[in-house]
This record gives C-alpha cells, sequence and structure tokens, in this order.
C-alpha cells in the first residue's frame, strides 16, 4: 500500500500555497483539527517530517518540497484522467487550462477567448498568465494544456514541450505625437542616441530580447540614454504619450492607442524587429476535445494574420 492518500497530497498541496493550516482547512472545507490530523498521519506513515512548524509560521522541509512537486504531478494527471472521461461521456464538453506569457495574456489571448467563448460557450477556460518559463514548467508538469508564449524557451524545458511556430510580433518603436520625430517617415539608426528611452526592467525577457537585436544591429546599446524603467506596458505607453520619452512595444499593445492617435509608431530604416510566437503543449499529455477545438481556433487566427 502507499503511504498516502490523494486527499493527503491535496492537503500538503493547499498547506504549501495558503502557509497556514486555518486557511488551508477552509480552502478545502475541512476542519483545522482533521487537517493537522492528516498531515501528521502522512509524516508518520512517511517516517519524515515534511513541514517546519516555528512560531505560528509553516514551511516545508526539503522532504516536503520534493514531494510537493511529485503531488502536483500526481494530482494533475487525476484531473487530466476524469477531463479525458467526461470528454467521453460530453462529446465537445470539457474544460481547458490555457496559458499565455505577460505581454500575449495582456493583448493578444483575451482576443481569442473572447472569440472561442463565442463559438464553443460549453468550454469552461482557465486562463494563467506569468513568464514564458513558468508557463513551459506548468505544461510540462500538466497544470496547464495548452499555451502561446513569446519568450525564448530554454533547452533544458524545450525537450519536454511540443512547440509551434505561430505568428510574428513586431516589436515597435513608439514616440509622442508632440516629438519632433513624429513628423518623420523613418529615422537611422544614429539617431536612436538622440532619444530618451522608458523601458521594461533589465530582467525582462522583452529588453533582453530587444538588447540583442540592436546589438546585431551594430548599435551600442550601453550609449542608449535610458530615462525611466517600469514594470509594466500600460505605465510605458502612458509615459510615451505625455513626452517622457520613446519605447519599444509590442505591436499587439499599442492598437487602442493607434486607433486614438495618443502615439506614433516610428521606423527605423534598415531594423525591423520581430520575435516568433509559439504555442506549446505537453507532447505526453491526452488531448482532449477541448484541447483540439482551441488549437484548431489558434491556427486559424494564425492563417487570417499572415493571410
Amino acid at each position: 500500500m502507499l503511504p498516502f492518500t490523494l486527499q493527503q497530497l491535496r492537503i500538503l498541496k493547499a498547506v504549501a500555497t495558503e502557509k497556514n493550516f486555518t486557511k488551508a482547512a477552509a480552502v478545502l472545507y475541512l476542519s483545522q483539527p482533521s487537517l493537522s490530523k492528516q498531515i501528521k498521519t502522512l509524516e508518520k506513515n512517511l517516517n519524515i517530517l515534511l513541514i517546519n512548524r516555528e512560531r505560528n509560521k509553516i514551511s516545508l522541509t526539503e522532504s516536503g518540497k520534493v514531494l510537493l512537486q511529485y503531488s502536483e504531478r500526481i494530482l494533475a494527471l487525476c484531473e487530466e484522467s476524469c477531463r479525458a472521461l467526461i470528454d467521453l461521456k460530453n462529446g465537445d464538453r470539457g474544460n481547458l487550462a490555457v496559458g499565455a506569457s505577460q505581454t500575449i495574456g495582456t493583448y493578444l489571448m483575451p482576443q481569442i477567448l473572447v472569440l472561442f467563448a463565442k463559438n464553443y460557450p460549453q468550454i469552461n477556460l482557465k486562463v494563467q498568465v506569468n513568464s514564458t518559463r513558468l508557463i513551459a514548467k506548468k505544461i510540462i508538469n500538466r497544470e496547464i494544456d495548452i499555451a502561446v508564449v513569446g519568450g525564448e524557451i530554454s533547452d533544458d524545458l524545450k525537450k519536454s514541450l511540443s512547440i509551434q511556430p505561430f505568428v510574428s510580433d513586431e516589436l515597435s518603436l513608439i514616440i509622442s505625437k508632440l516629438h519632433p520625430f513624429a513628423k518623420k517617415a523613418k529615422i537611422n539608426k544614429e539617431d536612436l542616441y538622440c532619444l530618451e528611452f522608458i523601458t521594461l526592467n533589465p530582467n525582462s525577457t522583452i529588453k533582453n530580447f530587444i538588447d540583442n537585436i540592436l546589438i546585431q544591429n551594430q548599435i551600442e546599446i550601453k550609449q542608449l540614454k535610458t530615462i525611466l524603467q517600469l514594470n509594466s506596458i500600460e505605465g510605458i505607453k502612458t509615459a510615451v504619450s505625455l513626452g517622457l520619452g520613446v519605447a519599444f512595444v509590442s505591436s499587439s499593445a499599442i492598437e487602442k492607442e493607434i486607433k486614438l492617435k495618443t502615439i506614433e509608431v516610428i521606423k527605423i530604416e534598415n531594423i525591423k524587429i520581430t520575435r516568433k510566437l509559439s504555442i506549446i503543449s505537453n507532447p505526453e499529455c491526452y488531448k482532449s476535445k477541448a484541447f483540439d477545438l482551441f488549437h484548431t481556433e489558434l491556427l486559424r487566427l494564425k492563417d487570417r494574420i499572415e493571410n
């Protein structure tokens, strides 16, 4: 017999998430004493301490962290098996967990989800937006079924993923309508050194991608003047519209501003910054009817954009 039950794994996951026995019990609709008893039973059966209890602070031991990783995978497989059976029973009904990297999740994915929900209202969608790396890990751990990402996927994750090219996303140089360069159809590379840039923080995947493209085009990025670093695309767009500086922003993020004419997009001679978006999934996972329908809609959108 196994030394744990699925319920005990659910309890461990809840405790790790809530970092509080009472809150974890509430999430699982259990009494706090019942939850504590289950944790003690689990530790006794494994003969391992899983949770540190110090001055009302709760944290997982190293053993607890290892078991949590496997617990998440086990519970995800259980949920997947339930979805597979529901699909067989109900045809095209079901649930689908969709992921997206941050810019895509904020600006492109909502458009996709609205169209999908309109065509398939019987399918329940759960959406998670995070960094490309975290989304990829959740795909591998079977917590997300399918995702669209724009960041670079590391080699250690690629081997466990199915990666399919989606569409290209251009990163446009946006500028205030009041800026002297706004009247120019195009600027040259040297003009970049005269501009004041507003960027995302240095750890941003998009910022690093832009810097690499500029370096490839013989631009000394250390000589570019950065006056402001913000942690959101919305903040950057607002700052640019107020004339505080210029910025490179995904074309999918500026459709509203272009329509309202609050900013201008300016071209750089012989430089075009584009990145390939990708559809990722777990090749070992069961592909539900809901998955197939969503994947088909993504491919249809790709055809419309490219043609």
